[in-house]
């Protein structure tokens, strides 16, 4: 999470290889990745991102197919482990009633946001990075997508906007502020209420419910330059 500009896509590109660091290395499975081959680092790592865009003349199916591509040099294209996974994908996702329709014809909102985490489950990755995969969502359609994406056991990166959603759905969480990691750790450790003030210039406050999430509740009003925030009560 983190503010806008505050470096979270350009961190997310290092991991699936579109841009390399201009210091250090990203890894994944303990291997630098710039180092891997393009297929290899496919296999490993399958990225949803939020202007992703259609494809004009291929049904949903076809486009879900193609998340099979790195696995063809060792399957061979259209085999039937191929049909099983893509079967599989389009079942979970819950893009059947629609899967022989052209993918342009879809709307940008719950049936084509699925449609692409579909497309990423038959690449059957290590690691899924998800690049503010909820945006365009209803509420109910977003907790929706991201408890179906935790139930595939896949780690997943993922970048939010919503607090709320962190707290409910993420295990660790990484706060980003002008390139700098500014927090890090246990969602219910970083999500304090000088978080909103500190990245967002809001006021914020936060309760800890009876089911152990933290809720934080953003005023609508932002902080004067030169306002203060009285000190976070005991935990209630």
């Amino acid at each position: 999470m983190g503010s806008n500009g505050s470096g979270k896509s350009t961190l997310l590109r290092t991991v699936y290889r579109s841009l390399r660091p201009a210091d250090g290395v990203a890894r994944v499975g303990g291997d630098d990745v710039g180092e891997l081959s393009a297929r290899t680092a496919a296999r490993r790592t399958a990225a949803v991102l939020q202007d992703a865009g259609t494809t004009i003349g291929l049904s949903v199916t076809e486009i879900v197919a193609l998340g099979r591509t790195p696995h063809h040099a060792l399957t061979g294209r259209g085999g039937a482990e191929d049909r099983e996974a893509v079967a599989e994908a389009v079942a979970r996702c819950g893009v059947g009633p629609f899967a022989d329709r052209d993918h342009a014809t879809l709307s940008g909102g719950e049936e084509h946001q699925r449609v692409l985490p579909a497309r990423t489950l038959v690449q059957r990755p290590r690691l899924l990075v998800l690049d503010e995969l909820t945006n365009h969502l209803g509420i109910r359609a977003r907790f929706e997508l991201l408890e179906l994406i935790r139930s595939t056991g896949i780690t997943t990166l993922a970048v939010l906007r919503d607090l709320d959603l962190a707290a409910r759905l993420r295990d660790h969480l990484v706060v980003l502020h002008e390139d700098v990691v500014v927090a890090a750790g246990p969602v219910l450790e970083v999500l304090t209420r000088d978080l909103p003030r500190d990245v967002f210039g809001v006021r914020g406050s936060t309760e800890r419910h009876a089911d152990g999430v933290v809720r934080i509740t953003c005023a609508a009003q932002p902080l004067a330059a030169d306002e203060e925030v009285e000190p976070e009560p005991a935990e209630r």
